[in-house]
């Protein structure tokens, strides 16, 4: 007799099939695709990209938590560090959303120079919490990593991604990408800024992109530019690829001054 009728599973609904190695550039075009689909959806036509360090609390958490320290004899030196740090999530949390209002105020259809992030906490946080304090969307490209790491509770809904590959998570940040923030972090903060940088350098990103470097202190400690120009392994010209700032009202007069001479009249993203 023959076997009883059955309904075969559709490939795109083979999940086996979809998680396996032969299917992966069906995952990277969706990486590609899905993404795009939202922006439209969402009227985004380019970003704002804040970069920096998962760990920098609130000053109001590092606050409580030297307190805490204190009263239980904890490492008391690191809290009164995070308590130091704070600052720079507080400039970033500032910094979007003076941006994010300004970026309203430009009255477009189309919504132009959108906060965007690396979705998780710390600076990413404080951006995307900055941005909705002003009511405005904010982007959160979050990677799945081997260690737990959620979106933060700021993020747009709609506009909060989660990424397996780093590659096509990078290519978000870049392509829609007008000007960047580097605030203070580790090694995920100077990958992503040599890599913006190394594209620009080789023109392969080729439109105008501001890049400010947040926190002297920080910046001339941990990369040491003019050494490498002295070396001779950059041009002195390179050096103007970037911009220091140490105040949030420089950093914002910079970034929309820039913005405004070469972005305000652009047709879109060009790479």
């Amino acid at each position: 007799m023959p076997d009883e009728p059955f309904q075969p599973v559709k490939a795109y609904h083979d999940e086996a099939f979809l998680n396996s190695r032969e299917a992966r550039p069906l995952r990277i075009l969706a990486e590609y695709m899905e993404p795009e689909e939202r922006f439209r959806q969402e009227h985004v036509r380019d970003t704002i990209v804040v970069f920096g360090s998962a760990r920098f609390q609130s000053a109001e958490a590092a606050g409580r938590s030297l307190k805490m320290a204190q009263n239980s004899g904890a490492d008391v030196a690191a809290a009164e560090k995070a308590v130091k740090m704070s600052r720079y999530y507080e400039d970033a949390r500032e910094l979007a959303a003076r941006l994010t209002t300004w970026s309203k105020g430009l009255d477009r259809e189309d919504k132009r120079f959108v906060i965007c992030t690396g979705g998780g906490p710390g600076i990413m946080e404080a951006a995307s919490r900055g941005a909705s304090e002003a009511k405005g969307l904010n982007i959160g490209l979050n990677i799945s990593l081997p260690f737990e790491q959620f979106a933060n509770p700021y993020v747009t809904r709609n506009l909060a991604f989660e990424f397996h590959y780093f590659f096509t998570r990078k290519f978000w940040f870049s392509y829609l990408a007008k000007a960047i923030v580097a605030m203070p972090g580790g090694v995920g903060t100077l990958d992503e800024l040599f890599e913006t940088l190394t594209l620009i350098q080789t023109q392969k990103i080729r439109k105008k992109v501001p890049i400010v470097l947040y926190g002297k202190e920080f910046w001339d400690r941990v990369v040491d530019f003019q050494a490498l120009v002295d070396f001779g392994t950059i041009d002195a010209e390179d050096l103007k690829l970037f911009h220091r700032s140490d105040s949030v009202d420089d950093a914002f007069a910079y970034l929309t001054k820039e913005l405004m001479e070469h972005h305000i009249q652009d047709a879109g993203p060009t790479m």
